[in-house]
């Protein structure tokens, strides 16, 4: 009962941050962008909580429980990704001065493309957050004995009526305060687990024997190269995570942004993988889609009632999180790009501010649906896993490419598109109910990143001596040119609205910090467990809440 009272207060808490973010989403710039200046280290911390969810911890706990550390060794290619997106990806999409990847893709590539490229992209999205909200779905369910279905139903209403109402600093309010409750929670269990276990040398001598490879099982080297390169794809081109990088000042601070996430993503894997590592040795023998629980099972039997509330709060608003970014990015595709562009040009903002948040809801009933649907076609880390190689490349690695290349042309880029996903869908689906045959986990991985990579480079070998520059580019330079020529100051009136955002914004994290460090104050006097470090890490929250609320002041 304590737990479901925890997770009823924070949800409450969280909603009425949304509602107090209501009326700042003056304009699209301001709803979906943050008026494209949101501190780096703001959009850093978002751009690590948009990535990560329950899912991280059903799927990729899934894989620590049975495989052992291979588990933490996917999750570091995601900081490769991270790293070569800082350096390389990140600063040049800022450059484009583009609201969302979907405007580059129309300006450079064609309207043809872009909106052949939205209708994918809309579906694989809500396809994959499906997916995460079954995750929280699944934890939220076994750990308070609640029936799957309804759960679903009533937490994924919860997720939409946040982001439609608003907008992106709600979304980064939100990833702010549960990377902190994250943080505190793992920071909580892991003693918590090891004291059940009987010892980190009690859990390292009963491990399996391999458990601590770098490579187990289906994952292989074959596996983590081809994982590292689609982590490059994904975090430098996924729309969503395109969005954190203009929606900073600078492309040196869209820089920042990705190299933030990649330093976070060193160090989280290990303490977010070892308990349900030690699970392997506390309760043996889970298999399928019953592994998918190891997480929650080792935190039902190890945290006193309480701070298992505040463990299934976190996950749930860290895949809210995640949801919520995806959501607040299609409704932004399809209020700037489709609605705006091609069906009512001359919408007005209040119009446009109606659309943005119906389209959330649309979408957002979608991915109910789909989560509804994942346990039938194989769970969750088969879905993830097989999303991913199947669109992972086909989708985001085209538009990367015409970041830097002078020769892809818009006809070109649909045909690589729509041969690889082809491809990639014949060798998923097809042949293995055809003739049974069916790629290992790393080849069908390979096969994703490389073939659209592969045909890239044919085409720019093939086109260099023929031509120095595509009629597309060419367009797009006469495009950037007269943006450029058309671009206006913005007003004092605008500019004193968009700080008087962030500054609001800033203050809204520093006090949803204070709420968490009293709640978590509140628990140490009803918890049984680790009163003491609970205290500590409580009052840690309260003095870190002072960092934003400077920073407010300094804005």
């Amino acid at each position: 009962m304590t737990d479901t009272i925890v997770v009823i207060v924070f949800s409450v808490f969280i909603l009425l941050v949304g509602i107090s973010f209501s009326k700042t989403g003056r304009n699209l710039k301001s709803f979906f962008a943050g008026g494209e200046s949101v501190p780096w280290f703001i959009g850093g911390l978002s751009l690590f909580m948009s990535f990560f969810s329950a899912g991280t911890f059903v799927a990729w706990g899934a894989i620590a429980y049975q495989h052992g550390w291979v588990a933490v060794t996917i999750q570091w290619t995601m900081c490769i990704g991270a790293l070569i997106t800082g350096l390389y990806l990140a600063p040049k999409w800022k450059a484009t001065g583009n609201l969302t990847a979907a405007e580059f893709i129309k300006a450079r590539l064609g309207s043809k493309v872009q909106k052949i490229y939205i209708y994918i992209f809309t579906i694989v999205s809500v396809f994959i957050k499906g997916s995460v909200l079954y995750s929280v779905s699944k934890l939220v369910s076994a750990s308070l004995d609640y029936p799957l279905v309804p759960v679903t139903i009533i937490l994924g209403i919860l997720m939409i009526s946040y982001t439609a109402v608003g907008g992106l600093w709600a979304v980064m309010v939100t990833d702010i305060l549960q990377f902190v409750v994250l943080t505190a929670a793992v920071l909580i269990i892991l003693p918590l687990v090891f004291n059940e276990v009987g010892g980190i040398d009690r859990f390292l001598a009963k491990a399996p024997e391999g458990f601590f490879s770098l490579t187990n099982g289906d994952y292989t080297w074959g596996f983590i190269f081809a994982f590292a390169i689609y982590h490059i794809f994904y975090i430098g081109g996924n729309w969503t995570f395109v969005q954190r990088y203009t929606s900073v000042d600078a492309p040196k601070s869209a820089s920042k942004v990705a190299y933030l996430f990649a330093g976070l993503y060193i160090l989280s894997p290990v303490l977010w993988m070892l308990p349900p590592m030690t699970y392997q040795v506390i309760h043996p023998g889970l298999s399928g889609i019953d592994a998918e629980n190891a997480y929650i099972m080792v935190c039902k039997q190890v945290l006193p009632a309480g701070l298992l509330g505040l463990m299934l709060t976190g996950m749930y608003f860290s895949t809210s999180a995640s949801a919520n970014t995806a959501l607040n990015v299609v409704s932004a595709v399809f209020t700037n790009d489709i609605y705006k562009g091609s069906i009512n040009p001359q919408a007005d903002d209040k119009k446009l501010m109606f659309v943005a948040r119906a389209s959330s809801w649309f979408f957002g009933l979608f991915m109910i649906l789909i989560a509804l649907g994942v346990p039938y076609i194989g769970g969750i880390v088969e879905f993830t896993l097989s999303v991913g190689a199947i669109t992972g490349g086909p989708l985001l690695l085209p538009p990367i490419w015409a970041l830097f290349s002078k020769r892809l042309s818009g006809k070109v880029t649909l045909y690589i598109t729509v041969v690889s996903l082809t491809i990639n869908l014949l060798f998923k689906m097809i042949l293995p109910l055809i003739n049974g045959y069916k790629l290992s986990r790393a080849n069908e991985m390979l096969l994703g990143v490389l073939l659209p990579l592969i045909m890239l480079v044919v085409y720019e070998l093939w086109v260099k001596k023929k031509m120095a520059t595509s009629n597309d580019y060419n367009k797009y330079l006469a495009y950037k040119s007269a943006k450029k020529a058309a671009a206006v100051q913005i007003d004092e009136e605008e500019r004193l609205a968009i700080k008087k955002q962030n500054v609001f914004g800033l203050k809204m994290i520093s006090f949803s910090l204070v709420f968490m460090s009293v709640l978590m104050l509140v628990l140490a006097f009803i918890t049984s467990k680790a009163t003491g470090l609970v205290v500590g890490i409580a009052i840690a929250i309260m003095l870190g809440a002072i960092i934003p609320w400077r920073a407010s002041k300094r804005a």
